[in-house]
Parts: structure tokens; C-alpha cells; sequence
């Protein structure tokens, strides 16, 4: 069985010192060896970005797609190879302003594929732009007066678009986001994670102490109920979307994959797609 060490590569990872998204590589490869994944059995998709990087940085399949697209290639990876367990990354400015669209629909479809999303509420690659998850008035260098759109919240958007499975957590915690990775590998159908992974570099407001601050713990709320979609929406607007842990899961909504009636078990790389002269001359002619 893998362990930590085996999901681990050569190649040195070249984010900023403190980076946040450090830890978000560390949890994926603890939660990959925890839920007894080997290398070969995990593909890791990602987006541009600094969290693009990072499909190159733990050893396992990995797949450098273009901006704002890790969604789409994740799911393809997925629908031609169900035996693989799939992981999609990218930042917010990835997922939430041009993947926005993927990342809805990729939520209401429930493919079964794990989606992390490194959340610094800025541009970071391209030094310091405001993000679709930038507050109202935080002042960057394309907006040197202040922001005047307000951030969007993932964490409503996914409930609203029927989410199976949405979770929040911080690098700083890593214990928790370990656990919060590993429950999403384990469940059957989309999971959105948003991970706060703050920059060091060029958010000078979103630290670590801001965060620490301003979080609140659902794994400090005994009462709380992950499986209650009334309580999990409320609890995200109580808090401004302040929280994290495990927010909802619904366990029995089937993914897409056991929604289609025809669908084979086997993924493509193992079935017998041989095709013959006349069956393939017959395709042509449909398409004449």
C-alpha cells in the first residue's frame, strides 16, 4: 500500500516562501495515501495559475490544461477511465471568473471528481490583480482606488447550483484539510473544496492572522449538520462564508456516471473498441 512518500516527486515546487499553497500540496498527498490510493490510480488536472503548478509537483498522473479548463479535462479524464480518482485544482481567478461556467456546471452534473480551489482573493501569477474573490475596496494595482464589485461566494453559488458535496477549510490547518480532502475523494459525485491558501506575496489584507481572526471552526459546533441543506446555506450566510470543515454533503444524490442508464463500468481504456470495415463505413455515412 502507498504511502505519504510515494505520492511524492523530484521536482521542487518554486511558490513563494509561505505560500499557502504549500500546504494544500502536503494535505493532497497525505489524503491520497489515507484513502489507499497508489500513484498510478490518481490523475490530477490543473488550471493556470500558481495552483496550476501543482499537478506537477505530487507523482501521480498530471495534466497542465489551460486557464479557467481543468474542469473539463477532469471530467473527460473521468468518463474515459472510471477506475482512476480524479483531481481537478486551479485559484479562484481560475475557477470563479473564466472557469465560472465549467464550475457551475460541473456541480449540477455530479461528476465523480474532487475539485480543490486554492482561494488568495487575488491574482498571484500575474503579480497582484483583484479577483473575483476580492472584497468590496481592496485596492490592487488594476484597481488602485478600490475594488467596486462585490466578491463572489462560491460557497452559495455551489449550494444554489445543487452541490453534493461542499467544504471549506484553511492551509494553515492542515489536519483539517487533510480530513476535508480525504471525505471528498471518498465521496460519490462532485466535491467542491475552497481552501482559504493565502499569498504572501501580494495580499497584504487576507494573512494568515486575518483568517485565524475571522474563521469559524464547524468542527467546534457540536449541533451542526452537515447533511442539512437548510442549516449549511444558513450557516454560509450567518458567517459571510467565513467557515470551515465539512458544510453539506448529500450521500444519496447518484453521480452522473450511475445516472446514465448505458453507461459501462469499464472505462475506456479497457474496453474492445475494435470497430469493423462496415460498421465504420456506416458511421462515415451517417455524417455525410
Amino acid at each position: 500500500m502507498a504511502t505519504l512518500k510515494d505520492f511524492r516527486n523530484n521536482v521542487k515546487p518554486n511558490w513563494c516562501p509561505g505560500c499557502g499553497d504549500f500546504s494544500v500540496q502536503a494535505a493532497i498527498q497525505r489524503a491520497a495515501a489515507n484513502v489507499g490510493l497508489e500513484p498510478e490510480g490518481l490523475a490530477i488536472v490543473s488550471g493556470i495559475g500558481c495552483s496550476g503548478r501543482i499537478s506537477g509537483y505530487i507523482n501521480a498522473y498530471g495534466f497542465h490544461g489551460i486557464h479557467g479548463r481543468s474542469l473539463p479535462i477532469a471530467q473527460g479524464v473521468k468518463m474515459a477511465n472510471r477506475d482512476l480518482t480524479v483531481i481537478a485544482s486551479g485559484g479562484d481567478g481560475d475557477g470563479f471568473a473564466i472557469g465560472m461556467g465549467h464550475t457551475v456546471h460541473a456541480i449540477r452534473r455530479n461528476i465523480d471528481v474532487t475539485y480543490i480551489v486554492m482561494d488568495n482573493q487575488i491574482y498571484g501569477l500575474t503579480k497582484g490583480q483583484a479577483s473575483p474573490r476580492s472584497a468590496e475596496g481592496f485596492k490592487t494595482k488594476s484597481v488602485p482606488s478600490g475594488t467596486i464589485e462585490s466578491a463572489i461566494s462560491p460557497l452559495e453559488v455551489a449550494m444554489a447550483a445543487g452541490a453534493s458535496f461542499v467544504a471549506q477549510s484553511f492551509s494553515s490547518n492542515l489536519k483539517q484539510l487533510t480530513a476535508v480532502i480525504e471525505a471528498g475523494l471518498n465521496h460519490k459525485g462532485f466535491s467542491l473544496i475552497n481552501v482559504f491558501s493565502p499569498c504572501v506575496t501580494f495580499n497584504k489584507v487576507n494573512t494568515y492572522d486575518w483568517f485565524k481572526e475571522n474563521i469559524v471552526d464547524l468542527d467546534e459546533i457540536p449541533e451542526y449538520d452537515y447533511t442539512n441543506r437548510v442549516m449549511a446555506m444558513t450557516k454560509i450566510m450567518e458567517t459571510n462564508s467565513m467557515l470551515t470543515g465539512i458544510i453539506y454533503q448529500n450521500k444519496e444524490k447518484k453521480s452522473y456516471e450511475d445516472s446514465i442508464p448505458s453507461f459501462a463500468k469499464e472505462g475506456l481504456s479497457k474496453q474492445d473498441l475494435k470497430l469493423s470495415e462496415a460498421d465504420f463505413s456506416k458511421m462515415l455515412t451517417e455524417f455525410k
